[in-house]
């Protein structure tokens, strides 16, 4: 399969769509952020709509780019475009910025950026269009151009200069989100502000998951409401609530009304169960199919690169409608089970319909016995008229019933015993 390749520059000026083919409006800059070791990667676009109004469109919610025009799941937010700390605007900041070859053959001015779809779906920064230095007095000549991979060139830096908060940002692009959540904690508060500030939404997003509420919530009220309405777009909806959950209902309101709706949505049906049951622990996004759905529809959604591990390893089959809260559950079907059997198969033809699923008001004592009795890693949950209204995994128990400081413990430390609480 070969790369799918798009300078920046010839993007500019292209049309947004929606999937029904409707004009949102055009591109006007593609935002990227620095990594220690590999290339930008590219983390969304800034795009025009009308109005003359500039808004951040994620790369999550693009579904095609080509040099023609720009394809999305049609839900933007319009909130105007605001340059976060690490975000680099290519065409505005990029272009005509002088690179070194790391072969030290001298220098370039970058003329155009092509952007690359790696095998996981993810947009990079490929190859680099240059401009040498001219050969020629002559003032109508041009000096030769050449293309360059990311890694052939350097940018300037003076010696000695301290680390910037982007550079320590890009010196932990390659940790987990659970080590970089670590990472953040041990710095000095001001120093850690200084690196929350340069950090992506999304890559903030997966480390406060995996923080301590109390430090969830401190750093979340050091940001602006915008911003952290942000973060808690990108978070899973669960973890979202769980924070929420933990201030004033006058800032939960503020907050939740500057996310946008869907994602609030799925976080203020949470909010409504109490803590300490199914409802309380689960997520609201599993992947729901019809029973007419085929093994091979239910692969290609398991094998999204984003999908959380215990999510992916089932799917839930309904009625109408396919979104949560869903028509009647009709059954399970489970990865192992679909590797089974052809790609054409039917889910309908192959569904467990004999694994019950946990009412929204079991409790998470219920919801882990039922996990260990049948060696699963989620269960679907329902309302009282057996509507799907999301799954409770495995990970989400362990979370709830775990000491409430299990994740200040060190791997070899004995933790201490305390009673369980709201994560």
């Amino acid at each position: 399969m070969s790369t799918q390749r798009v300078f920046v520059a010839r993007l500019s000026g292209c049309a947004v769509f929606d999937p029904a083919g409707d004009r949102l409006g055009k591109v006007r800059d593609v935002v990227v952020i620095y990594r220690k070791d590999d290339p930008p990667r590219v983390i969304g676009l800034m795009v025009e709509i009308p109005g003359r109004r500039h808004v951040f469109v994620s790369i999550g919610r693009v579904t095609s780019i080509a040099t023609g025009q720009v394809i999305t799941t049609g839900l933007i937010n319009v909130r105007r475009f605001q340059q976060r700390g690490g975000e680099v605007r290519v065409l505005a900041e990029m272009i005509g910025r002088r690179v070194f070859f790391t072969d030290g053959s001298g220098g370039a001015e970058i003329e155009d950026v092509a952007i690359e779809r790696n095998r996981l779906g993810e947009w990079d920064i490929g190859q680099l269009f240059l401009r040498k230095p001219k050969t020629s007095a002559s003032p109508f000549a041009k000096g030769p151009t050449t293309f360059a991979a990311w890694n052939e060139v350097r940018e300037n830096a003076n010696p000695g200069q301290a680390q910037s908060a982007e550079q320590l940002v890009a010196s932990y692009s390659e940790l987990k989100a659970a080590d970089l959540a670590n990472t953040l904690l041990d710095l000095p508060e001001e120093r850690l502000f200084e690196v929350v500030d340069e950090l992506s939404d999304d890559r903030l997003a997966d480390a406060l998951e995996e923080m301590p509420e109390d430090d969830q919530v401190h750093i979340l009220e050091s940001l602006g409401d915008e911003r952290a309405a942000d973060i808690l777009d990108a978070m899973e909806p669960d973890d979202a609530a769980d924070v929420l959950a933990q201030l004033t209902e006058e800032q939960r309101e503020e907050l939740l009304d500057l996310m946008e709706p869907d994602e609030a949505e799925d976080v203020r049906a949470l909010l409504k169960y109490s803590p300490d049951t199914a409802g309380g622990l689960m997520t609201p996004e599993p992947i729901v199919l019809s029973a007419d759905a085929t093994v091979a529809e239910a692969l290609a959604l398991i094998r999204r690169h984003e999908l959380h591990p215990a999510l992916a390893a089932a799917v839930f089959v309904t009625l109408p409608p396919y979104e949560t809260p869903t028509g009647r559950l009709l059954g399970t079907v489970h990865f192992q089970r679909m590797l089974r059997y052809p790609p054409h198969e039917r889910l309908g033809a192959i569904i467990d319909d004999t694994l019950d699923p946990v009412p929204a008001t079991a409790s998470a004592a219920d919801v882990a016995r039922m996990l260990a009795s049948y060696n699963l890693v989620s269960l679907p949950v329902v309302d009282p008229a057996r509507r799907l209204v999301g799954a409770v995994s495995v990970d989400d128990v362990l979370d709830y019933l775990l000491p409430e400081d299990w994740r200040s413990h060190d791997g070899d430390e004995e933790p201490a015993t305390t009673a369980p609480g709201r994560r």
